[in-house]
């Protein structure tokens, strides 16, 4: 099949594709980030990078192929809850509109766009833009990461995946333990931080999310940065967070991994996930980022796609005649 990917990072359809059995004949990309197209140059050389979405001409560009799958995550600032909400007054949000002047034009069979969590009201738009309704999908039930997301698509989708009930702890690497399940990933993760005198100078204790997150802290600390991953640490009983665009500013995941310190009131340990563990966190392969700096290879796993999730979507196309 030939594939079309727009904002494509790091090539996570292509991971999918493979991983549910579809054979690619010719996959074009669209990416203008440097490392996010070495990472996938490195493990798939055969991709075509066509570059920004914006110069992405069809017919010309295709030398007469037809295009059979349609798919990309158009960059989500501008609807996230967790930004200041430009929705489409955002310029890097308004680049959905090119997915859609692609989906018109190459006519494709398939197609599927994932974004994030938004406001009914763009939502709305993009549903009717794409004439589909979106399918929610956690990416807590293939993985250890809390990660809520939409994804609108032709595809006939057989109901969610099945809950794996993956932990945290079950994606640590050798001799990292006693860690259970992550925040989501964001591309800020690689900026680090510390949690300097957190638990030092504060009562500690356990506080459930319905996400299946369990983060330790103090319950007014845990009340005032709500909607903030600041100072959180969590435990190997419950979820990553999101991995983020920004993990930056202390906002990378911190997992308490010396539950024994912790349960006798004594000063626990903690660090930040290693890339691998990040990379599982999204279903990527081990080591599939390797080839940029850690820096970057935090970065592009937050701005990319749970695989499993995707390939559990892309599983049900028929390719007899495609």
């Amino acid at each position: 099949m030939n594939v079309l990917s727009l904002f494509d990072g790091m090539a996570c359809g292509r991971i999918a594709l493979e991983r549910c059995g579809h054979k690619v004949t010719n996959y074009y990309a669209a990416e203008i980030d440097k490392f996010a197209m070495k990472v996938a140059k490195a493990n798939y050389p055969d991709i075509c990078h066509l570059g920004d979405v914006c110069d992405v001409m069809w017919p010309e560009m295709f030398e007469g192929i037809k295009i059979d799958l349609l798919v990309g995550g158009s960059p989500c600032q501008g609807f996230s809850f967790a930004g200041r909400q430009l929705n489409f007054d955002d310029p890097r949000s308004k680049l959905f509109w090119e997915y859609v002047r692609l989906l018109k034009e190459t006519k494709p069979r398939y197609f599927m766009l994932e974004n994030v969590r938004m406001k009914k009201q763009s939502q709305d738009v993009i549903s009717e833009a794409l004439g589909v309704q979106p399918i929610a999908i956690n990416s807590s039930l293939v993985s250890a990461q809390n990660r809520h997301r939409l994804y609108w698509t032709n595809i006939p989708v057989d109901g969610l995946p099945d809950d794996k009930g993956i932990k945290l702890k079950d994606i640590l690497e050798d001799g990292c333990v006693d860690r259970y399940k992550s925040h989501c990933l964001d591309a800020n993760y690689f900026k680090g931080g510390n949690l300097k005198s957190y638990f030092e100078k504060h009562r500690r204790q356990l506080v459930f999310s319905d996400d299946g997150l369990c983060q330790v802290g103090t319950a007014a600390e845990l009340d005032h940065y709500k909607n903030d991953q600041i100072k959180r640490v969590y435990h190997p009983d419950g979820k990553a967070p999101t991995l983020l665009v920004n993990q930056g500013g202390n906002r990378e995941p911190k997992v308490l991994f010396n539950a024994d310190a912790y349960s006798n009131q004594m000063r626990p340990l903690w660090r930040k996930l290693t890339p691998i563990e990040c990379e599982r966190l999204q279903t990527v392969p081990d080591n599939y980022t390797a080839h940029v700096s850690n820096t970057q290879r935090y970065k592009m796993l937050g701005n990319g796609w749970t695989v499993d999730v995707i390939a559990h979507i892309l599983k049900n196309m028929e390719m007899d005649d495609v």
